[in-house]
């Protein structure tokens, strides 16, 4: 089969390599029954890249990520690494990787199968059909700004939030483009009455809303926002924020739909080339059981079929798949409420796989 299109796999640490092994089995599967051309490639990244070759991001894990269409990333980080310097933890392999690629777009959508409704830590009534997108800025603010790190005496830390007009206004557009194919509604959260970067952030929003009559552009502080999303969640529509504020909101729309196990994310650069992962993280706690969800990873490449390769029907294959492996009551050990069988990573990636064959 020629290489149409190249994936490089980042398995990473924790349960990282669990759940990308049942991605990648369905990806492989699915790449080859419907003969999509894709040419995949394993590197390593995070703690384990440490282990190996003294930074968490090699020079060959880079040059791997610059070629390739799309990336699926497992999961990086653990105590392990907790104690070593801090430019070498798993963790800055993430944001390098963000930087390096600008990957500045980070989309999360939340939603809620219907088969999953008593899951939620909410009454069903309140997440029924839920359905939101938080869209997140991904390459500024706090986690990127300038100057950061201690004070000589090492009393003080200390770390910059700062964002450009030209930062928000292309996270904006992402934001106000993803409003007009879903229902025109888009929040946009800052901390205006405290924050200038904020004040900036709604000036730029306000008036890049007037480039787009057809959406209504509402504005939320983020702490409000956090106490809505657990308050009314289907209220919102598609959210747009900061770098951090997008990080604490969109956990926190996770737990809405059951389980953090559930979510996938994607985070685009300007020609949507991706890096697809899972918003869990590594749980180190149960890493090597077979008892993580799969859903997220697999989920994130049906995102990286619709957004990376604009393969729709194959992304769509895989979420109905995945549907139907719910409605017949089939749960991993996160997914507390109603359910059947409980099932183990490999297993549950055994039946979404028996379902792709059907839907083929």
């Amino acid at each position: 089969m020629k290489s149409k299109h190249k994936v490089l796999i980042l398995p990473g640490d924790g349960i990282g390599p669990e759940v990308c092994h049942e991605a990648t089995r369905l990806l492989s599967h699915i790449n080859e029954s419907l003969g999509l051309g894709i040419s995949l490639e394993e590197c390593s990244v995070g703690g384990i890249a440490y282990e190996e070759y003294g930074t968490p991001l090699p020079d060959a894990t880079l040059a791997a990520a610059r070629e390739a269409d799309a990336i699926l990333l497992g999961a990086v980080g653990g105590p392990t690494w907790d104690d070593i310097e801090y430019d070498l933890r798993p963790e800055r392999a993430l944001l390098s990787l963000r930087s390096e690629l600008d990957l500045f777009a980070n989309l999360r959508p939340a939603i809620l199968s219907t088969h999953l409704s008593s899951c939620s830590s909410l009454k069903p009534e309140k997440v029924q059909d839920l359905n939101l997108l938080i869209v997140r800025e991904l390459t500024g603010g706090i986690y990127f700004g300038e100057p950061r790190g201690r004070s000589e005496d090492d009393n003080t830390a200390f770390n910059t939030m700062v964002y450009s007009k030209k930062e928000i206004e292309r996270i904006g557009r992402v934001a106000f483009e993803a409003a007009i194919k879903r229902n025109k509604r888009l929040c946009s959260v800052d901390k205006a009455n405290v924050l200038e970067v904020s004040v900036l952030w709604r000036e730029v929003m306000s008036n890049l809303s007037l480039e787009y009559p057809e959406v209504k552009l509402s504005h939320m502080l983020v702490d409000n926002a956090a106490m809505q999303l657990v308050r009314d969640p289907k209220q919102f529509d598609v959210i747009v924020t900061g770098n951090l504020f997008g990080d604490i909101l969109s956990d926190i729309a996770a737990m809405l739909t059951g389980s953090i196990g559930m979510l996938p994310s994607a985070s685009l650069n300007s020609k949507n080339n991706g890096m697809y992962e899972p918003v869990h993280g590594s749980a180190p706690d149960i890493a090597g059981k077979g008892i993580a969800n799969p859903i997220a990873a697999i989920q994130s490449v049906a995102m990286m079929l619709r957004y990376s390769l604009n393969l729709n029907d194959a992304a769509s294959v895989i979420e109905n798949a995945i549907e139907s492996v719910l409605s017949e009551g089939y749960r991993t050990y996160d997914l507390e409420g109603e359910g059947g069988e409980k099932l183990k990573t490999s297993e549950m990636g055994d039946k979404i796989l028996e379902r792709l064959e059907l839907e083929r």
